[in-house]
């Protein structure tokens, strides 16, 4: 497994949660809105591999949707090239999935 810089996740998560767009290592990305629900994502790259950054469904019957309906910024990470999900960033606190 790839080394997530958790700064990066954590600086992602505020970007795409409060702006149209998200700069990483010097590379600006524009946030857009999914499907009908129209949650936040953008694509980036960190450390030579893309990410996918998305705002969390609060309807989703997991504890990451019981805390986005709770009011907490939730932002879920999934690497592209594997499809699976990394990391979630919860108020600027990161954890990583499988560590």
């Amino acid at each position: 497994m790839f080394m997530l810089d958790r700064a990066v996740l954590k600086s992602v998560a505020e970007q795409v949660m409060s702006g149209a767009e998200v700069v990483v290592e010097g590379r600006a990305s524009r946030v857009m809105r999914t499907g009908s629900r129209r949650f936040r994502t953008v694509r980036f790259a960190m450390g030579g591999r893309e990410y996918q950054a998305i705002e969390q469904n609060p309807e989703k019957p997991s504890r990451w949707g019981k805390l986005a309906r709770e009011g907490h910024r939730v932002v879920q990470f999934r690497d592209l090239a594997s499809g699976k999900y990394v990391a979630v960033v919860v108020d600027a606190e990161v954890t990583e999935y499988g560590r």
